[in-house]
């Protein structure tokens, strides 16, 4: 996606230069000083959702939680080979300087001019890339992070302060949407909701319940409590399909969803994982055909991570359009939408909150909607829909979070949040792949070479075996 790339990239070193000092005399025209904040919007938003939401994190973890797999012998990223040279690019280019420094540019330009709709959004994509980023690495850099333009190596800022950030951001956000005086408006420049501000305060309510929810097995946290919490933000939180947090591709030349360039042939050989496609098969689930494509005799047959290139023909099946997968001859999936959060998570959120609240029998109706919520918005029929349903009503008596959280790994398709799911609550049971280059599923990223580098932490000295702080 040039286009969109090369956007960022102005965007980047036109806010880089605000940095800089000039003398008082005439400016020229051409370098600005500052850059509105409707010119860092649109790109910050890609970035977001090219990058991180269907980028590497995304890829890698995909994998990892066997929704993906590489048709490629190992070792790769599918059987756990990861570098710190591997998330450079991720760290040292895609989150500081496009994201976090773009976003607390907007916010500052923002706040100056009394813009409080330009702020509050952009508040609620600081918190969201925050968590991204601190979920992956654990402690990270960030109340000294942007004072390295001036020499300092900044300390890493421990994941628990982090997560009151993140909550204190959204807060902040809300607050600022709420306002009456919003002062510039958001229009078309807004590529997740069109400038629809009632629409970003549901998205940061639900962002509360996600990160409240994230913290319920971490020490000192009490699972109950941040139920509560989730609790009390779902209720200002999504309502329907409607509210999803997204950006739809326009489709064209370069400009074609980020699943959809994944998984073009000669992009590496992404298919999917044999342990998701036989979920979906042994459950006679009615959104396998819109999560994959048909692979060889119109069959779908994943790849099982691990094992040798196929000898025979056998063609796997792939991401569906409907997510952005590419299938030959036809181009609709580079028209498809890049998730952030769906009303489907929220109510996968709200059953688990009220399981740990007031037990499995409160919880089933709200796990039964979350699952025809996520059938809605894939278009299933009706009566698939009820069917289904009827087969899958109950909670599993001994162990209701396996049932609830193995239905959200399949509605959370190609999201982090299955990840962040699996590290939290070990659903699914998920087991170390064949031929694997590391005897477990990675906790975490490495570091990045670059980072380690020029800002030598005892953190970075930390094996991707070693679980995040809310995940112990």
């Amino acid at each position: 996606m040039k286009i969109i790339y090369y956007s960022i990239v102005t965007v980047l070193l036109l806010s880089f230069t605000g940095c800089k000092k000039f003398l008082d005399i005439n400016q020229d025209p051409n370098n600005p000083t500052k850059v509105q904040e409707s010119l860092i919007l649109s790109p910050v938003e890609l970035y977001t959702t090219t990058q991180i939401a269907a980028g590497y994190p995304s890829v890698t973890t995909a994998y990892w939680t066997q929704q993906l797999a590489l048709n490629q012998e190992s070792p790769n990223i599918d059987t756990y080979r990861i570098t710190p040279t591997d998330v450079n690019n991720t760290w040292s280019f895609d989150l500081y300087p496009a994201i976090f420094y773009n976003l607390r540019t907007l916010i500052s330009n923002a706040d100056q001019k009394g813009s409080t709709a330009y702020s509050g959004v952009g508040k609620v994509l600081l918190a969201y890339n925050l968590a991204v980023c601190t979920d992956l690495w654990g402690d990270i850099p960030y109340s000294q992070a942007f004072q390295a333009l001036n020499g300092t190596k900044p300390i890493y800022d421990s994941q628990e302060s982090i997560y009151k950030v993140i909550q204190s951001t959204l807060d902040d956000a809300i607050a600022k949407l709420s306002s009456t005086s919003s002062g510039k408006a958001i229009g078309s420049d807004d590529f997740i909701y069109g400038g629809n501000l009632g629409a970003w305060k549901k998205f940061a309510y639900t962002l509360k319940a996600r990160y409240y929810l994230r913290l319920s097995k971490a020490a000192g946290y009490s699972a109950a409590t941040q139920a509560d919490l989730a609790l009390a933000a779902l209720q200002n939180g999504f309502a329907s399909n409607a509210d999803n947090a997204s950006i739809t591709y326009v489709g064209t030349a370069k400009a074609e969803n980020p699943w959809y360039q994944n998984t073009l042939p000669g992009a590496g050989g992404v298919v999917l994982s044999s342990y998701l496609v036989n979920i979906l098969k042994a459950n006679n689930d009615p959104r396998l055909p819109v999560l994959a494509n048909q692979g060889s005799g119109s069959n779908y047959i994943g790849r099982t991570s691990g094992t040798a290139a196929a000898t025979d023909p056998t063609i796997y099946a792939t991401v569906g359009t409907f997510y952005g997968g590419y299938i030959d001859g036809n181009d609709s999936g580079s028209a498809a939408p890049v998730f952030l959060a769906t009303y489907a998570e929220a109510l996968f959120i709200k059953a688990e909150a009220t399981l740990y609240k007031s037990g499995a029998a409160a919880a089933t109706p709200i796990y039964n909607s979350a699952i025809g919520a996520h059938m809605d918005m894939l278009k299933v029929a009706a009566a698939d829909k009820a069917t289904y349903l009827a087969a899958h009503a109950t909670l599993d008596a001994t162990t209701p979070l396996k049932t609830i959280i193995g239905e959200k790994y399949i509605a959370d398709f190609l999201s982090l949040e299955v990840y962040n799911d699996w590290r939290r609550t070990g659903y699914p049971a998920l087991s170390v792949v064949q031929n694997a280059f590391k005897p477990y599923i990675p906790q975490r990223f490495p570091y990045p070479s670059q980072e380690i580098t020029s800002n030598p932490q005892p953190q970075q000295s930390i094996a991707t075996s070693t679980k995040v702080w809310w995940a112990n």
